[in-house]
């Protein structure tokens, strides 16, 4: 009986152990999958805290980039503009000049604009570019004369030429057939002629109706107007109806730099009169070198070309 006892006490304290060991296995678990939990998420906040911090770093560096990329134009712009304004401008008359030029803006913007946009956007490009290349042969005869009176025989050879290909294998000079031939446009006035012959410094000036000028350019006006092919035109609706559709196309080929102009003139009146300036400066130091078909720089090529094959 005792041992019968003994042997039920044994199994009932076995039993009661094992339960209480399930016991504590099973409530153990939740505890540490909470604690494998937490601390997987104190990881992913770190994760999320780290990409976070790098993409500030990102859009911050981006932003210095952009930063320093728009100093960059802004200061290459600046110095654009203020490298187009030579170092000497002879405008004693800014204030008829800034009125002038007041007033052919107001004659461009509300006239010669949208006559020009209306030619442009009623005439096929191959038309618009045939009826220009018939422009710029009119103007090589009066290009001629002034060759002559620079005594550059050399140009007036390649301007005479240009303009018999052109009028005539080039249909009046509807097809530019001469500058494919090595014979490119060149156009000369008056103005570069006296140029030529010393008068090369004048003041500045803005006429109604006609634009920048140079005191040089104003006295050579009557002559480049009876040089042209215009006064040979006796019927006056001709004349004055072939003058003024040059003049729309004229502003039609300039449309294209429009957005330029109201992009980079922070003064117009000031860029206009720099590029108008720049470009006859241009012109006139050209022509030094046009006499001579063999530049300097050309023979200095030629001679490096020449003892390099050698």
């Amino acid at each position: 009986m005792k041992t019968l006892t003994l042997k039920l006490f044994i199994a009932i304290s076995f039993g009661l152990l094992c339960s209480f060991s399930t016991y504590a296995t099973t409530s153990t678990k939740p505890e540490a999958t909470t604690q494998t939990k937490i601390t997987k998420g104190k990881i992913d906040t770190k994760k999320e805290q780290s990409a976070n911090v790098a993409n500030t770093k990102t859009e911050q560096v981006k932003t210095d980039k952009n930063k320093t990329a728009n100093e960059t134009e802004n200061s290459n712009n600046e110095d654009l503009l203020s490298s187009e304004e030579p170092t000497t401008v002879k405008d004693p008359y800014e204030s008829f000049n800034r009125a002038s030029f007041r007033m052919n803006e107001d004659l461009d913007k509300w006239i010669l604009k949208p006559a020009a946009r209306g030619y442009n956007t009623i005439t096929p490009n191959f038309i618009n570019s045939g009826i220009h290349n018939m422009f710029l042969n009119i103007e090589t005869w009066p290009t001629v004369i002034n060759d002559i009176l620079q005594a550059n025989f050399y140009q007036t050879i390649s301007d005479s030429w240009r303009l018999v290909i052109n009028t005539t294998v080039g249909v009046f000079g509807f097809f530019d057939v001469a500058t494919h031939m090595g014979l490119p446009y060149n156009k000369e006035d008056f103005g570069l002629t006296m140029a030529k012959w010393g008068y090369t410094n004048s003041d500045y000036v803005v006429m109604p109706f006609w634009g920048p000028k140079t005191v040089r350019d104003v006295i050579a006006m009557p002559f480049n107007y009876y040089f042209s092919i215009y006064p040979w035109i006796k019927n006056l609706w001709y004349r004055y109806g072939l003058y003024g559709f040059s003049i729309i196309d004229w502003r039609a080929q300039l449309l294209q730099y429009s957005k330029v102009y109201e992009e980079l003139a922070i003064d117009p009146y000031v860029f206009l009169r720099s590029a108008y300036l720049q470009n006859r400066n241009y012109e006139i130091e050209r022509n030094k070198e046009l006499d001579d078909p063999y530049t300097p720089q050309d023979m200095q090529a030629f001679q490096e070309d020449y003892y390099l094959d050698e």
